[in-house]
């Protein structure tokens, strides 16, 4: 089985009547499809409300560090985060949490067609989003409560077979990457020195599909946050190599501040991660935008 299929199906009519079931407020509930990912099946409720579902027994836990950990942090940060207002539980129609929130205006990244200039007026605001999310004090409660990067997302060593693997699967397909390329920047950069400072609130999976944009292509917030835990930097720092072109890293890191040489390297390094996976999942599922943002991070990953 893919790691991105369900292990449970649940119906919009199923969903409905969860919604209900447990907010009556809520009743009657009118369920609009918004989309099926990796990790959640979700719907709009009510015309207000995004409802996630978990599609994996192994994805309950993310959604509950979301409603822990997301209004701590959403009043610290200039875009826009989902808070969770509607907290569901288990039962026996749907053993595992699900959440409601209030739904963000916009679009996601991942469906727009960009023009260079567009994606470099939005560099700063992305600086600036991760230099007020990676800047919040950490306390050392939280420190020993909060979660780490258990999954080893900034393990270079432990994540370049990886790549290299998914690459080769991508080749055999026939499918149009420049490999050579790719392998000769994961030599380079694989032996990157670790993250040895203490670690900070990151997001864990920024890429175009989890940035919400306005009418005039800013962006305006950032979803999906059950990643989120303590961890390195370079792991968000990833989005200036997957998502900017070369040009607009000067005003990232300007708007950021000081990004040390390595973890510059470690962000690059995930890029080439993001781009094999996208364009296997993309291609896979045929989804044309998560192929475009996966061809987009091996492209602009690459690029000087």
């Amino acid at each position: 089985m893919a790691q991105w299929e369900a292990d449970i199906t649940l119906t919009q009519e199923d969903a409905g009547r969860l919604v209900e079931r447990q907010f009556p407020k809520l009743a009657p509930a009118r369920l609009e499809p918004l989309g099926a990912g990796w990790d959640n099946a979700a719907y709009v409720v009510n015309g207000r409300w995004v409802f996630r579902f978990p599609r994996r027994k192994m994805l309950a836990g993310l959604l509950e560090n979301e409603m822990r950990y997301l209004p701590r942090l959403a009043p610290h940060l200039p875009l826009r985060i989902p808070e969770p207002v509607w907290h569901g539980r288990p039962e026996e129609a749907f053993p595992y949490p699900f959440a409601g929130y209030e739904l963000l205006p916009g679009e996601t990244a991942c469906g727009v067609a960009w023009t260079p200039e567009e994606r470099l007026s939005n560099a700063p605001r992305l600086g600036r989003f991760l230099a007020a999310l990676h800047g919040l004090p950490v306390d050392e409660e939280t420190r020993a409560r909060a979660p780490g990067d258990e999954l080893g997302r900034a393990d270079l060593k432990k994540r370049a077979p990886i790549i290299r693997e998914r690459l080769a699967q991508l080749e055999e397909k026939q499918v149009e990457v420049d490999g050579a390329t790719v392998r000769a920047w994961l030599s380079r950069l694989e032996g990157t020195a670790p993250w040895m400072e203490p670690t900070c609130w990151v997001h864990g999976d920024l890429y175009a599909r989890h940035l919400m944009v306005d009418e005039h292509r800013r962006v305006t917030g950032v979803l999906d946050w059950g990643d989120v835990h303590l961890g390195d930097p370079a792991i968000d720092l990833t989005i200036a190599f997957s998502f900017l072109p070369p040009e607009a890293r000067g005003a990232f890191r300007e708007a950021y501040g000081d990004i040390d040489e390595a973890t510059w390297n470690r962000a690059r390094f995930r890029a080439f991660h993001y781009g094999v996976l996208l364009l296997h999942y993309g291609m896979s599922v045929g989804d044309a935008a998560m192929t475009r943002t996966g061809r987009d991070a091996l492209h602009y990953g690459a690029a000087e």
